[in-house]
C-alpha cells in the first residue's frame, strides 16, 4: 500500500475553512513550514488559528515571528520544531493574558452589503431571550423578533451566527402577528425587540415600529424595550408614544466604538439621542454590554458613568445593566473566518456556563469599575448583571436574587414605577 506523501496529507488539511481564509502567501508559508518540520494535523490547525489571531490583533505575522525565532535557535530539527512552536504559543498566550492596547488610528473596515428582505412566511416572532440560561442569573426577558439580522458591523456580534444567509429580514405583517399573541392580562411582561437585531437601525420599514408601539398601547401590563446603538430617534420624536416603552442604548467608550463597533453611532451621538428622548418624557436606560477589558478601560468607563450622571437625573433612567464579552464556539469560529481587524478574541477565555468569557477575577474588576462609578445612583436606579454568575452579584453588589422570577418581578416593579412617575 502506497503511503501518502506530505503534500497529499496537506491537501486534505488545506480544505480547512479557516486556512482558506488566509492570504495565499501565508498559506504557502504554512505549507512550506509544515513540510520542512513535518507538522502534524493538530499543529497545522494551531498555527492557522494563531496566524489568523495575529493578523486580527495587528501583530507581526506568523511568518515574521517564526523566522525570527527560527534564526535564534541552534539545535536539531526535532528539538527546533518544539522550541519554535512553544515560543510562538507563549507569545500568543501572553497577548491574550495582558490587556489589549488599541492604537489611535482605527482600522478601516469595509461595510458588508447585506441583503434586506421582507419576511412574509409564518414563523414565531415571540419567545425567550436567545441567551437565557438556567446556569446564570436571568431576568426572564421575552423578545419580539421584528427584525432578524443586523448590519451595524460590531466585531463581537453573535447575531451573525444565528442567520446563515447574512440577510436582514424585516417582518411584513408584524402588526397582525402581535395582535394574535395571547398574553396573560394578569401577568407582567418585560419584552425587548433588540435581541435579534438593533431595534431602531431599520427605522419604521414595513411599519415595524408602529406595530410595536400599538402593541404597547394595547397591553398596559408590558414594558416594551427598544435597544439600539444608533441615533435614529427622529421617528419617535415626531409622534405620540405610549408611556410603557423604554429606549436603551448599548454603550462603550469611543475607543471600542471606533475599533469594534464599526457602523454605529458615536458615544456622544448615542448619549445626545437619549437626552432628546428623555426630554420628551420617554424613560431611557443604558446597557454596558459588552464591557471590554483593555489597557485604559477603568478610566474610560468611569468617564462614561460620570457623563451620564451629569446629563441625566436618576428618575429619568429605567435601568443600567452590565455584561461582558461572551462567546459560543460558532461565534469564535465565525469571527476568525471573517478575519477583520479586532481585538475581541485577544482575551483569556474561561468557561462561563458553557460559553467562553473572561475569568471570574477579571470580571469582578471590570464590573466593580462600572458599579463604583455609579455610586451616587446605587439606591435610585435599577442595576443588574446580564447573564452572570451569582458569585459576581455577591462580590460586586453584595446581593443576589434567590430566583429568576424574583429578579424579573423586581425589575418590572422598579421600571414601571419610573414610568408612572414620568406620566
Amino acid at each position: 500500500m502506497k503511503l501518502k506523501s506530505y503534500s497529499d496529507k496537506f491537501t486534505e488539511f488545506s480544505k480547512n475553512a479557516l486556512f482558506q481564509s488566509l492570504d495565499n502567501h501565508l498559506q504557502h508559508f504554512i505549507y512550506k513550514t509544515g513540510k520542512t518540520y513535518r507538522l502534524t494535523f493538530q499543529e497545522l490547525i494551531q498555527l492557522t488559528d494563531m496566524a489568523v489571531d495575529f493578523h486580527m490583533w495587528d501583530e507581526p505575522s506568523l511568518e515574521e515571528k517564526w523566522n525570527a525565532i527560527e534564526s535564534s535557535i541552534e539545535s536539531n530539527n526535532g528539538q527546533k520544531k518544539k522550541a519554535i512552536l512553544n515560543k510562538i504559543k507563549n507569545d500568543w498566550q501572553n497577548l491574550k493574558v495582558n490587556p489589549s492596547k488599541y492604537k489611535n488610528n482605527a482600522p478601516i473596515v469595509k461595510s458588508i452589503i447585506r441583503k434586506v428582505k421582507d419576511h412574509t412566511e409564518e414563523h414565531e416572532i415571540f419567545g425567550l431571550c436567545p441567551v437565557a440560561s438556567e446556569n446564570t442569573v436571568c431576568c426572564n426577558l421575552k423578545t419580539i423578533d421584528a427584525i432578524q439580522g443586523c448590519g451595524l458591523g460590531c466585531s463581537y456580534c453573535s447575531i451573525q451566527t444565528f442567520y446563515e444567509d447574512g440577510a436582514i429580514g424585516i417582518e411584513s405583517n408584524l402588526a397582525e402577528k402581535l395582535k394574535n399573541l395571547e398574553l396573560d392580562p394578569n401577568k407582567n411582561y418585560h419584552i425587548g425587540s433588540g435581541q435579534s437585531s438593533d431595534s431602531l437601525a431599520m427605522g419604521n420599514r414595513n411599519g415595524v415600529l408602529d406595530a410595536q408601539l400599538d402593541f404597547a398601547r394595547n397591553n398596559p401590563n408590558i414594558i416594551l424595550e427598544f435597544k439600539t446603538k444608533t441615533k435614529n430617534i427622529n421617528y419617535f420624536l415626531s409622534i405620540d408614544l405610549p408611556p410603557n416603552i423604554l429606549v436603551c442604548w448599548s454603550l462603550n467608550p469611543q475607543t471600542i466604538i471606533k475599533n469594534e463597533e464599526h457602523f454605529t453611532a458615536s458615544l456622544d451621538q448615542r448619549l445626545n439621542a437619549a437626552r432628546q428622548l428623555s426630554s420628551k418624557g420617554v424613560l431611557v436606560g443604558f446597557h454596558f454590554h459588552p464591557i471590554v477589558h483593555y489597557e485604559t478601560y477603568e478610566k474610560d468607563y468611569t468617564e462614561i458613568a460620570e457623563t451620564i450622571i451629569s446629563m441625566f437625573s436618576p428618575i429619568e433612567i429605567g435601568m443600567v445593566s452590565m455584561g461582558t464579552l461572551t462567546f459560543i464556539k460558532p461565534a469564535i469560529k465565525s469571527l476568525r473566518s471573517l478575519g477583520i481587524p479586532s481585538k475581541v478574541l485577544q482575551m483569556p477565555m474561561a468557561d462561563a456556563a458553557g460559553k467562553f468569557s473572561y475569568p471570574l477575577e477579571i470580571k469582578e474588576n471590570i464590573f466593580k469599575t462600572v458599579w463604583n462609578a455609579f455610586a451616587p445612583w446605587h439606591n435610585k436606579v435599577f442595576f443588574y448583571f446580564c447573564m452572570e454568575d451569582k458569585k459576581l452579584w455577591q462580590s460586586v453588589m453584595g446581593k443576589c436574587y434567590t430566583s429568576n422570577n424574583e429578579f424579573e418581578k423586581d425589575l418590572f416593579f422598579s421600571v414601571s414605577s419610573k414610568i408612572t412617575s414620568q406620566s
